[in-house]
């Protein structure tokens, strides 16, 4: 077996690792361009692709795009261990772009404290390796905007061979790219990340579903066998499945296409932007969040990134909340950001407008609700646009109501029956993808259903598999990993770790803690 890396081939005198290089002192767009080029790389993608030590120039792009296999470049856009000289205009990428051809950004930041390449310079602090990746991140996020490369684009790690026998420096690996990948997240890019399948990939593939690590969303791996795959025996199929792969498998030689010879490494690439999340984005930043009342009746936003919850980041989005006793999030005037329903002990129903940022001023939107109980919104059961409520009567019925324009919510209409073995419900999106949105309900053993929705009411209960009795406050999440599928969270009671549920459809997947210090806080959104 033999694993080769992208840098073997491009190691300047000083030992710093040398890839297509876009550096912004030569090769940057200007402030006026940046404000009217954007494009989102690489987009959607299959097929070839290539990179080599220096961006090819405009005349060799035409001919290779023209004549090769390729129609993709990888460029390296910034890092402290990035090398070779760069001589384009400052229009490369625009004109690339509008060529047709598709970007594959790169960044070359901090290696590992235990690389086997280069001299071993600008490596990981291990002590440091989450604020380092973060410090990388939003370097990157800088010179990506630079050049034009939008929010949604893949940016890509380049982490070389590192030894396996360093467990602080595999940590510090694992911590930096945590940090690298949360800080994308925040900045609306999705993370990539490139490494020896040996190392780098191997460690990624043991802590993919490891409890609060954001892993990258798409895998980039080296395995110079000259097979254009994107299967690997080293990565399971359930690692970054479905358009997430790449696969650099042929290492520097040159290749002559259209008449012009070029020294490049050959990949294989499959991707596609991860699913959008649907609901559960408060702050707009394309994953989802929870919101959560504190006993003294504020209510925060706590962001997610796809790995984690981060109590640390929360945001106090409004205040006054101590009489109310149910939290809904929904966009009931249709204006593209969350609001809250909240409900008041005397029955009262409050709507507050979201700002994305913030609650505006409420107005109330309805009143004697409290004699229902697990209020939950269900998305648009009823087919007209708007999003809906239900609730459970004191009789075990289960009543609907509709959105309106207006921000209104339609008079009670019975949908269901017999609810009084159903200790809460949560609405899941269309859990398992069948165009309706579903019910989850836990009973009083702890274990949760899904009832599947159809218009204005529902059809069939499915054990979800999943014993919920150590759980409270069970919530609808969006798809907190966009891995296509509607998730659910829950605080556990004795810990008050904030807990993930994964959904798969008709079943959950294992739980993942995402977040820790929610025992206080109740109720969740």
């Amino acid at each position: 077996m033999k694993v080769l890396s992208r840098a073997r081939r491009k190691l300047l005198a000083g030992g710093v690792i040398a890839a297509v290089v876009v550096g912004l002192s030569s090769f940057a767009l200007t402030r006026a361009d940046a404000a009217t080029f954007a494009t989102v790389q690489p987009g959607t993608f299959k097929g070839y692709a290539f990179d080599a030590c220096t961006a090819p120039a405009g005349a060799a792009m035409k001919a290779w795009r023209k004549s090769s296999p390729f129609k993709a470049i990888g460029i390296y856009i910034g890092g402290v261990n990035r090398g070779c000289a760069q001589p384009q205009l400052t229009a490369w990428v625009k004109e690339q772009v509008q060529a047709g051809w598709k970007l594959l950004p790169l960044y070359v930041g901090p290696q590992a404290s235990c690389t086997t390449v280069g001299s071993g310079r600008n490596l990981i602090n291990n002590a440091q390796a989450g604020a380092q990746g973060r410090a990388a991140a939003a370097d990157a996020i800088t010179k990506a905007t630079a050049l034009g490369l939008a929010r949604d684009s893949v940016i890509i790690y380049d982490m070389e061979a590192y030894r396996t026998n360093d467990a602080a420096c595999r940590a510090g690996v694992l911590g930096f790219m945590n940090g690298w990948t949360s800080r994308l997240h925040d900045g609306g890019y999705f993370s990539g990340f490139y490494s020896s399948v040996s190392s780098g990939i191997a460690d990624q593939v043991a802590s993919y579903s490891a409890a609060g690590y954001a892993r990258p969303d798409f895998v980039d791996f080296a395995r110079w066998d000259q097979v254009a795959t994107l299967t690997d025996p080293l990565i399971p199929a359930s690692a970054w499945p479905g358009h997430r792969r790449m696969k650099q498998y042929r290492g520097g030689h040159k290749e002559t296409w259209g008449g012009v010879t070029i020294n490049v490494d050959s990949n294989y690439v499959d991707f596609a932007p991860p699913a959008k999340t649907r609901g559960a984005d408060f702050n707009l930043s394309g994953w989802p969040d929870v919101i959560a009342r504190s006993a003294t009746g504020y209510v925060s936003m706590f962001p997610g990134n796809g790995g984690s919850v981060d109590f640390a980041a929360r945001r106090t989005i409004g205040s006054g909340f101590a009489a109310m006793n149910a939290l809904v999030r929904l966009d009931l005037n249709r204006d593209g950001r969350e609001d809250v329903l909240a409900r008041q002990s005397n029955g009262d129903l409050w709507f507050y407008p979201g700002t994305g940022s913030g609650l505006g001023t409420r107005k109330k939107v309805g009143s004697g609700w409290q004699v229902l109980r697990d209020i939950t919104t269900i998305g648009d059961l009823t087919g007209d646009g708007y999003p809906d409520v239900l609730a459970v009567s004191k009789g075990n019925n289960l009543f609907l109501y509709a959105g309106q324009a207006g921000a209104k919510l339609s008079g009670a209409k019975q949908v269901g029956a017999g609810f009084g073995d159903k200790t809460e419900l949560t609405g899941a999106g269309d859990f398992n993808r069948d165009g309706w949105p579903d019910l989850v309900a836990r009973l009083a053993d702890g274990k949760l259903y899904l009832i599947t929705g159809r218009k204005n009411g529902f059809v069939r209960q499915i054990p979800l598999g999943t014993n919920a009795s150590g759980l409270r406050d069970v919530i609808s999440i969006g798809d907190f990993d966009r891995d296509g599928f509607p998730d659910l969270a829950a605080v556990q009671k004795s810990s008050g770790a904030l807990i993930l549920l994964p959904g798969a459809g008709t079943t959950l997947r294992p739980a993942i803690r995402i977040g820790t210090g929610y025992g206080p806080l109740t109720p969740l959104a």
